[in-house]
């Protein structure tokens, strides 16, 4: 058999992988409309944990505090920060008694450690349902609040929502960051509507803290720097205790990294942790990777060869139609609708950055929280 055929013969189980995969993304979260049920407020705590954020606490936390709610309490967590941080925690600290503060000093066993800063304003919250967001985000209504404490029930005790980045006209970059931020969403929400939550995002997420001390919080993994998201939910979500909160009223949106070198030092961050998630989640995840990354490899090799090219522009052609499917009924669902047409473009762009992150992340560890 000559070797072009079994590229083509390997270009078609890649194909299929990709369909598949795309397929169960559709179904399970794409076309899934989202459930509003906004019911009593319960007593909530926001916590919200910050390092050198004085400019960003001073613009985003009036939204934070002009949430429609009843019942809520704001935890202002300063990590050591070195610029005036605290002091404008405190000045809205003097202006609003619902807020309050936890000031943590240098600690030379947990420095750096964001993990332990979230651990002491978890224990100073007054509540047992907790929200989580980032000093930089700003909620997109005054009902996010509403919306994602609506989602807690008996049995639900964590709440993933949507974190998404402001657009920036003209920036591709920003495009790219967009674009991996609704991959990631889309990934994480169709996971959990299949019984398989394997991660949140802390920009926006919920969960109880009865939850969180019942699994002696970040215990298991306090020493890696990274994860006090994605690795928590990770270790306790399961297909009965999460919830998804994608409302247009719930996002919050934060402003994406301004170069390119910003944003592979962040996302070295983040996928420093994949290597620690549950085997099944490294193995969902992987075969989705390798098999993006193989569609254009082996697509582009077979067009650029002698074989017929009619049978590898179908298989394109129908893995293209899935995928933009997929993506736009999720982009369209997230707000994210000028991404739609450009998204092999960003694909590859994508594909090739994470590829550079990983080899990076192989040769040196990546820097960690500021």
């Amino acid at each position: 058999m000559a070797f072009i055929t079994i590229l083509f013969y390997a270009f078609i189980v890649v194909v299929i992988i990709q369909v598949v995969y795309y397929a169960c993304f559709l179904f399970s979260f794409a076309i899934k409309r989202s459930e509003t049920r906004l019911k009593k407020q319960i007593p909530i705590s926001v916590i919200i944990c910050a390092k050198n954020e004085a400019q960003n606490l001073e613009k985003n936390l009036p939204s934070v505090l002009n949430q429609d709610y009843s019942n809520f309490e704001i935890v202002l967590v300063n990590d050591s920060s070195s610029d005036s941080t605290l002091e404008i925690m405190e000045n809205f600290a003097s202006k609003n008694s619902n807020i309050k503060i936890v000031d943590v000093k240098s600690n030379e066993t947990f420095w750096g450690n964001k993990k332990y800063a979230l651990t002491l304003g978890i224990k100073a919250s007054s509540n047992d349902f907790l929200v989580f967001t980032d000093a930089d985000c700003v909620p997109t209504s005054n009902l996010w609040l509403s919306h994602i404490s609506s989602h807690f029930s008996n049995k639900e005790s964590i709440v993933l929502g949507y974190g998404a980045y402001a657009k920036k006209k003209y920036s591709f970059l920003n495009k790219i960051i967009r674009f991996e931020t609704v991959m990631t969403a889309m990934q994480y929400f169709s996971y959990a509507k299949l019984g398989l939550p394997y991660m949140g995002v802390g920009r926006n997420m919920a969960y109880r803290k009865e939850l969180f001390f019942n699994n002696r919080g970040f215990n298991n993994h306090i020493n890696i720097k990274s994860g006090d998201d994605d690795l928590f939910i990770n270790e306790v979500a399961t297909s009965s205790n999460t919830a998804l909160c994608f409302s247009k009223e719930s996002f919050t949106v934060s402003e994406a990294k301004p170069s390119f070198k910003t944003w592979i030092t962040q996302k070295r961050r983040h996928i420093s942790t994949a290597r620690l998630y549950k085997a099944k989640h490294q193995f969902l995840l992987g075969v989705f990777y390798i098999t993006q990354l193989m569609f254009w490899i082996l697509g582009i090799t077979l067009l650029l060869t002698a074989f017929p090219w009619q049978w590898t522009a179908s298989l394109i052609g129908l893995r293209f139609i899935i995928q933009w499917l997929c993506i736009g009924f999720t982009a369209k669902k997230l707000e994210e609708t000028d991404l739609i047409f450009l998204a092999p473009i960003l694909e590859v762009f994508l594909i090739t950055s994470q590829l550079s992150i990983f080899i990076a992340n192989k040769i040196s560890k990546p820097k960690h929280w500021k």
